[in-house]
């Protein structure tokens, strides 16, 4: 046995890691940028935000891109739509998600005892609401920069063949 599909599997493992440490600087970067143009003032708001943007990116990156791969087929304009679409949804979904459980978590000391009705419904409706808040006050970190990494990623990946 020479073990030549493990060094494959290794090989594609690495380029996924490298490939989601990349994603996760770019779109940290573009909210660093983002929060610079802002002049925000307090530096430690500033790190927690880049980091949950780059948390976000980092584990959006892999599942987008290995399901982009298998649904984009052989075409390399569908491989980049379906990249662009799904790094894009992935990204921005679980940066919401983490976002929402930053936000339940400074709310929950004002809310009832876990599990109980009560409680579910302001779980819900925190939950929603903070999604609702990342919608209005957080897709704007994406822009200029994120949109410009989006494009390069998905462009790499259209060029790679399956």
């Amino acid at each position: 046995m020479t073990g030549r599909p493990d060094r494959n599997r290794l090989k594609a493992a690495l380029w996924l890691l490298a490939g989601s440490l990349a994603w996760a600087l770019a779109i940290g970067a573009s909210a660093a940028l983002s929060l610079l143009w802002r002049e925000w003032q307090n530096r430690d708001a500033q790190a927690f935000v880049v980091a949950l943007f780059g948390a976000g990116a980092f584990l959006a990156y892999a599942p987008a891109t290995i399901i982009a791969k298998y649904l984009g087929g052989k075409r390399a304009e569908t491989r980049f739509a379906a990249t662009m679409v799904l790094l894009a949804g992935a990204t921005i979904a679980l940066t919401a998600v983490f976002f929402g459980y930053w936000y339940r978590l400074y709310y929950a000391r004002w809310h009832e005892p876990a599990f109980s009705i009560g409680w579910t419904f302001q779980y819900v409706f925190t939950m929603a609401a903070a999604f609702y808040h990342f919608l209005v006050l957080g897709l704007r970190m994406y822009l200029p920069l994120g949109l410009a990494a989006l494009l390069a990623f998905s462009l790499m990946q259209a060029r790679q063949r399956r």
